[in-house]
């Protein structure tokens, strides 16, 4: 169970460092460490995952690093698709939703090692037409929803490369984001648990919020003595892997 506790450590760290990441580590933890089904590990990493990420943004807030406009066009149709996407899990089975995961991992890695450019003062550029950042944040919530990401591999690189906002900006906001659309998921995950007979292991999401918040000041802290670029790169690798494990056990499930 210890790796299960560095594990969610780790979780708040890549969100208080990246902005996302954490779901992305907080279901293969849930499964593979504590031993959860992963319908139930989808569901209790929507609610982890939405606490830390409203803990992770508060000093950005503090900080005015958060564009609450992008936020309310983004996260708006992104809580939308959230619940969309939970709905449709009650028809997807429990393989098919991680081999989507695992495409999501590889996905992640490619928009990780995917440089982002930005101009020389990292400031935003024009900012993207309100019902385009709305179509973004409906498709990304609906991911959200189905398999229990937060999404913040995707809002990240939406909200600098489209949505015109600053690396520091797009992190800030997108943990805003990430809270109301996890949040919102979970809430509707709750009919797809109670119709397949499965609960929530309050014990788990408690200790693990609790360790994944402390990671997540952490993070922040140390967000401005890493060197970005690199541990993206560092991240970007441990997703092909973890991506490449999960499409492994699951492959032959689907065929059967």
């Amino acid at each position: 169970m210890i790796l299960a506790w560095l594990g969610a450590l780790c979780i708040g760290l890549s969100l208080g460092l990246l902005g996302s990441g954490g779901s992305i580590l907080t279901v293969p933890v849930l499964i593979y460490l504590v031993g959860q089904d992963p319908k139930v590990a989808i569901a209790g990493s929507l609610l982890i995952v939405g606490i830390i990420s409203i803990s992770s943004a508060l000093p950005y807030a503090m900080q005015k690093q958060i564009r609450w406009r992008t936020a309310l066009l983004f996260g708006g149709p992104g809580m939308l698709g959230a619940a969309l996407g939970a709905w449709g899990a009650h028809y997807v089975s429990s393989t098919l939703q991680m081999l989507v995961f695992a495409a999501l991992l590889l996905s992640a890695a490619y928009l990780m090692f995917k440089p982002v450019n930005l101009d020389e003062n990292d400031e935003p550029t024009s900012e993207r037409a309100f019902y385009k950042i709305g179509l973004d944040g409906l498709i990304v919530g609906a991911i959200t929803g189905l398999v229990g990401v937060g999404g913040g591999f995707l809002i990240i690189p939406a909200l600098v490369l489209l949505g015109g906002l600053s690396m520091r900006l797009a992190v800030g906001t997108s943990l805003v984001i990430i809270a109301a659309k996890s949040l919102v998921g979970f809430v509707a995950y709750l009919q797809v648990l109670e119709a397949q007979s499965l609960s929530i292991d309050w014990h788990i999401i408690l200790l693990f919020s609790l360790i994944g918040v402390i990671g997540g000041w952490l993070g922040h802290k140390a967000s401005s003595l890493v060197n970005q670029s690199l541990l993206k790169q560092v991240f970007a690798v441990f997703l092909v892997l973890m991506g490449g494990f999960i499409f492994w056990q699951n492959i032959s499930g689907l065929m059967a």
